[in-house]
């Protein structure tokens, strides 16, 4: 569950010598993780979970009577309401991977690339949608033991439990939604954040080393940041473990550093590790459809509405919030980067307004429910600014081809957004402030206090997904090979690998 608002070469191919080494890697990952559930499940099973079987609310847990001669108290039931609200919010975030992010990724790259990137993307938000169900949503979700601090337990795994009768607290003491509806609304947040990633390595990257990549990676960095920022114990048993991160105390209202931070350090060592595509900085390299990466940020902005207010998990005045702060925060940022751009470059470009809205949204995000419009403000112009000169100079600094600027978005937006949320949360500066559940009233605030809070989450979370990230990509790259053949990338990997065009003109 979230904090409380109130306030993802050709030489190693003839060493395996077959196309088929990443679907045997592949085959055998899945089989080992369906053994360790059948094996772990049962133990699991017998635990009091102290988020979303006990703490956050299985219903006959909220029902338990106090004295035993005491009447049972009514089981709290989902308003209708809150739950038509959040389906809507989960199609919303499904919006923005498909098509959102693909057309907004696949404009970005020469024509050659584009049927291969929407593929990419396609695949992934597929693959990670049944690894979700079948472990990801049970280790992100629930209680690990003595391992609670990082990861969680498979008691959920296969959605064991998870039926159309179990509830979850939201951050509202004794309301509820739907846990399946939490599961899925989940999900879609999952499957964008590996999606994010594509975008490091676009136009050089086998798919087959892709995918493998995204299963392992949404397993050793996805699911133990999601359950170090989002695991509690609800508003009912508010005492219980938590996350690491969480307990330190650290603000992400939708995933700053969950999405953002996470994506684009696996962007930025994938893009280390694969190195730069052939002829970069030499050949033209120009997107092949702005119409298409317009088309593509638009989307992304109405989703991005699930994402942030969806993710106060009730229709509330914190959601209406949420999405005032995503609507002014992305328009000042887009309004920064062009003005940016224009004097800087001389002229205003249609990519600077997409890519600065985006930016927008990602600063907000982890923010969006703690601070008020004019915060949403003051962050987006500094976003757009600060994230303008991530893709120009920040890139040319660290000599890197990150091919759509993830990192130069995703990873100094999402760090900007998470720090500034410590400042920007406080009531003296328009903020909500933080609730403390104990005593039933907002805290007093330390900007501080706050700020610490938010570089443990910063810092762990770069470690953490840089570190896995790097090592993924060098054992992939050992067993595999990472990139295609120089011959294919030259031609293109829509005919190369998918045997198909985008276009047919």
């Amino acid at each position: 569950m979230k904090t409380k608002r109130s306030g993802v070469s050709e030489q190693a191919h003839a060493r395996f010598s077959g196309r088929y080494a990443g679907t045997k890697i592949f085959s055998a990952l899945i089989a080992l993780w369906v053994g360790l559930c059948l094996i772990n499940a049962p133990a699991y099973a017998e635990e009091a979970s102290p988020a979303f079987s006990s703490a956050a609310v299985a219903t006959t847990a909220i029902a338990a009577p106090a004295v035993a001669s005491a009447a049972p108290a009514a089981a709290p039931v989902p308003n209708k309401g809150d739950t038509a609200w959040m389906l809507v919010a989960t199609i919303l975030v499904i919006l923005m991977s498909l098509p959102g992010l693909a057309l907004f990724y696949g404009g970005l790259v020469r024509v050659k690339n584009m049927l291969s990137v929407l593929a990419q993307v396609f695949a992934i938000f597929c693959l990670i949608s049944i690894l979700w169900v079948v472990y990801g949503y049970s280790l992100a979700f629930t209680a690990g033991g003595s391992m609670n601090d990082f990861i969680g337990g498979f008691s959920k795994a296969f959605l064991a439990g998870v039926n159309t009768d179990a509830v979850v607290e939201t951050f509202s003491k004794g309301v509820v939604i739907p846990e399946m509806l939490f599961m899925v609304f989940q999900l879609t947040f999952a499957a964008i954040t590996v999606a994010l990633t594509v975008g490091g390595f676009a136009e050089r990257i086998k798919f087959s080393a892709l995918l493998v990549f995204a299963a392992l990676w949404f397993t050793f960095s996805y699911l133990p940041i999601a359950h170090m920022v989002w695991f509690w114990g609800g508003p009912s048993a508010y005492a219980d473990p938590a996350g690491f991160i969480f307990g330190k105390g650290a603000l992400d209202f939708a995933g700053g550093t969950v999405v953002h931070v996470n994506a684009a350090m696996a962007a930025l060592m994938g893009a280390i590790v694969l190195g730069k595509r052939i002829g970069y900085g030499k050949e033209a390299m120009a997107p092949h459809s702005l119409t298409m990466t317009m088309i593509g940020a638009s989307l992304l902005w109405v989703g991005w509405f699930g994402f942030n207010a969806g993710s106060n998990l009730e229709a509330t005045g914190t959601a209406v919030l949420a999405m005032v702060n995503t609507v002014v925060a992305a328009a000042a940022a887009a309004f920064s980067w062009m003005l940016a751009e224009w004097l800087l470059k001389g002229k205003p470009s249609m990519l600077g307004l997409a890519s600065g809205a985006v930016a927008g949204m990602v600063v907000v995000t982890p923010a969006c429910g703690f601070i008020g419009p004019m915060g949403a403000i003051v962050l987006g112009l500094l976003a757009g600014v600060l994230c303008f000169w991530g893709v120009t100079g920040l890139k040319k600094l660290l000599g890197i081809d990150d091919s759509l600027d993830v990192f130069g978005v995703h990873g100094v937006g999402g760090i900007l957004g998470a720090l500034s949320t410590g400042v920007l949360a406080s009531p003296s500066l328009g903020g909500t402030g933080v609730y403390d559940y104990a005593t039933g009233k907002v805290a007093e605030y330390s900007i501080i206090g706050q700020v610490t809070s938010q570089v443990w989450g910063v810092g762990v979370t770069i470690l953490w997904s840089g570190v896995v990230s790097f090592v993924l990509f060098k054992l992939i790259d050992r067993m595999m090979g990472l990139r295609v053949a120089e011959e294919a990338e030259r031609e293109g990997l829509d005919t190369t690998t998918h045997g198909e065009r985008a276009y047919s003109l």
